[in-house]
């Protein structure tokens, strides 16, 4: 586990979907920052990535029905922490950048906290991903005024209030959701840059034309949902 000095909330649990992943775990969970907790949600993977992710010290949850939403969400009802954040489980994004995301929510200067994905090798993020990308945050900003550069995986915020949302999306709209949800319930959305690198192993949605349509066109059904009732940020868990 990767050792941060600086001051920030130690019950934290990172949500990582997983779906044949085994290449990536162990840089991806070295650098978890120390004190927090990895749960590692398999998705059906068959490379030996839930074992791999176990023998690593993560904590592994199985989610049978398939989509990256399914995953994220069962991740969310598996973390017992205050703060939860979420990250793929791909090495494209380095977990150890959430540390000031979780800084910035505790501090109370945000709810949300968002990743803006800054490519740091060429093909990282493939055009037609990145092109899927800027429409959806075009359209989000006409949605809800956000002005947001991203829908990246990388965020932080209380795990409570993100219950509350009532995410419902199960597919590759459930990231845009959440987001949506948050700015229909008034919450401070704020996004940094990161570096994006290049994954490793193909990407299940991006790396094909027909993935990133599947994904653009989950993602405008979840635009076309009528704004939901207001929620406050500091809304407990009914559950």
């Amino acid at each position: 586990m990767r050792d941060v000095t600086d001051s920030i909330p130690t019950t934290v649990d990172v949500v990582l979907p997983c779906l044949d992943e085994a290449g990536a775990l162990p840089w991806v969970l070295g650098r978890i920052p120390e004190g927090w907790r990895a749960v590692v949600v398999d998705n059906g993977s068959t490379d030996g990535s839930a074992e791999i992710a176990r023998t690593l010290g993560a904590t592994v949850v199985h989610e049978a029905r398939r989509g990256f939403g399914a995953a994220c969400h069962a991740g969310l009802l598996a973390a017992r922490a205050e703060y939860v954040c979420f990250c793929d489980c791909d090495g494209s994004l380095d977990p150890g950048l959430l540390a000031p995301f979780v800084r910035e929510v505790a501090a109370g200067d945000a709810d949300l906290v968002l990743g803006r994905r800054r490519t740091t090798a060429r093909g990282a993020w493939p055009p037609h991903a990145r092109a899927g990308n800027l429409a959806l945050s075009r359209m989000l900003r006409r949605r809800t005024g956000l002005r947001l550069h991203d829908l990246g995986p990388l965020r932080a915020a209380r795990r409570a209030p993100l219950l509350a949302l009532g995410v419902a999306d199960r597919r590759s709209g459930y990231p845009l959701e959440m987001v949506v949800r948050a700015a229909d319930a008034g919450w401070r959305v704020r996004e940094h840059d990161v570096p994006y690198l290049p994954r490793t192993g193909r990407s299940k949605v991006t790396g094909t034309w027909r993935g990133t349509w599947q994904a653009v066109r989950d993602m405008r059904a979840v635009l076309a949902l009528p704004p939901g009732p207001p929620l406050p940020a500091t809304t407990a868990d009914a559950r």
